[in-house]
């Protein structure tokens, strides 16, 4: 399967190629992702609904610093891999697969510890405890094949190829549907089930992306790659790009487990409608999510080849990009927001809540689509400090506005803390872009001295 070099050739057509076979494999992931809520929600209820989305807002808090720390590995590596630097990107390849083990233990054993009691804090209501315990006991159980799917797919990335991901989801996708209905309507397991189906159908993408990564010439490790070289400290050069990353995440988490907190204090009902929404966003934010990973390969790999005017015209083309996505998905969003609301729910009220959500969605799309291309390519541009900043920002954004929020605008204040923050955190990553050009020449030049020194 093809791998796309960002330094050579048409930046348009690079981009698109590598943006399109991404966005499929990201749309079905959220399919299967729709297919789990959906099942639910028709074969256990609201309830089971309230509790699966209850817990996920909590669990990307430890899922998001996982996707933070393995894409800060990954501009590692596609720098190293844009500078065919190859013994480089090998040895940044094996300490990934070492630190994201150590990652993996540690954060399952803080999954496992902290989930009730972070339920509690979030005033999760008494009858979605047992579910949300349930669900969540199984997903942080397999925090491993979690990390691993993170880490393959970022490492698919980092080298330019988007189509063995997209073939890894459309085979995982195929499973986890087929499990679903197995374990829901066969086995009747309870909300357990689609746990346990999420995570097989991730190991099965793990062996397909692995598979692919061990028969890429550049990436055949030998055991001299694994240890641990205290000259050079790739561990630490790693940890600098990816811990920030994965606070950045971590922190805007925190900011959202406030806000479900807040939700939560308002009924089963508001919950429901949270849920819902957060689906809809997920998957409605997919091609700006896409983009942003497109910017972060592209601009990593240029920023090893030194190409700084390369990454101003990719940058632009993505902006394009993600204004014109903005439009169209939010028009759908906005038209067809009572149908899609009704498509998860029930109850009316939560159906008016969710459609209220989704109609301003639809205007504040668009500064979440170029939030992700400027974010990626400051840190494809290896300044993992911005964006982290701009995670607090988001955090403080977030729950000043829901606070304030909730008693004057019910529901809508959801969707207003969103785009609040959203402004915020892009004013910081903008500020960053516009002002990169020098630092990234020196950060380059600096670069480029340690290894001639070292050689």
């Amino acid at each position: 399967m093809g791998r796309t070099d960002f330094t050579k050739g048409s930046v348009t057509k690079s981009l698109l190629s590598f943006f399109f076979s991404m966005l499929l494999a990201n749309v079905l992931q959220q399919f299967y992702s729709f297919a789990d809520m959906v099942m639910i929600g028709k074969g256990l209820g609201d309830t089971a609904v309230a509790a699966v989305g209850n817990f996920t807002t909590f669990s990307f808090l430890i899922t998001g610093f996982i996707m933070g720390v393995t894409n800060g590995f990954s501009v590692i590596l596609s720098q190293a891999y844009g500078e065919k630097d190859f013994a480089t990107f090998r040895r940044a390849a094996a300490s990934s697969i070492m630190l994201s083990v150590v990652s993996a233990l540690y954060l399952t054993g803080i999954g496992l510890w902290c989930l009730r009691p972070v339920l509690r804090i979030m005033q999760t209501d008494q009858m979605l405890i047992g579910d949300c315990l349930s669900y969540g006991y199984v997903i942080f159980g397999g925090l491993m094949v979690t990390v691993f799917y993170n880490l393959v797919s970022s490492m698919l990335r980092a080298v330019g190829d988007s189509r063995t991901p997209l073939l890894a989801i459309l085979v995982s996708s195929c499973v986890n549907i087929g499990l679903d209905f197995l374990f829901l309507f066969v086995l009747d397991t309870g909300v357990a089930g689609p746990a346990w189906a999420t995570l097989l159908a991730q190991l099965v993408s793990v062996g397909i992306c692995g598979g692919r990564l061990f028969k890429i010439g550049e990436f055949r490790l030998s055991r001299c790659d694994f240890a641990f070289d205290f000259e050079y400290q790739m561990e630490k050069e790693l940890l600098r790009n990816g811990v920030p990353m994965a606070l950045m995440n971590s922190i805007t988490s925190v900011g959202c487990i406030f806000v479900q907190g807040c939700i939560n204090d308002y009924g089963v009902i508001y919950t429901s409608a949270y849920s819902v929404c957060n689906k809809y966003l997920n998957f409605f934010m997919l091609p700006g999510i896409t983009i942003g990973f497109a910017v972060s390969a592209f601009s990593g790999q240029n920023f090893g080849a030194g190409e700084f005017e390369r990454i101003r015209r990719g940058t632009r083309t993505a902006g394009i990009m993600a204004f014109i996505s903005s439009l169209l998905l939010g028009a759908v969003l906005f038209f067809f927001a009572e149908p899609l609301a009704e498509l998860m729910l029930a109850g009316q009220e939560a159906v008016g809540c969710t459609v209220v959500y989704l109609k301003f969605l639809a205007l504040f799309l668009v500064l979440l689509n170029l939030l992700f291309v400027f974010r990626s390519c400051v840190q494809g541009m290896g300044k993992p400090a911005v964006p982290m900043y701009s995670g607090i920002a988001e955090m403080v954004i977030r729950i000043g506005v829901i606070v304030s929020g909730l008693p004057v605008f019910g529901f809508a204040a959801a969707v207003y803390a969103e785009g609040a923050a959203w402004i915020g955190a892009l004013l910081l990553n903008l500020f960053s872009y516009l002002h990169s050009p020098a630092s990234c020449l020196r950060d380059y030049k600096e670069k480029s001295d340690r290894k001639g020194r070292k050689k």
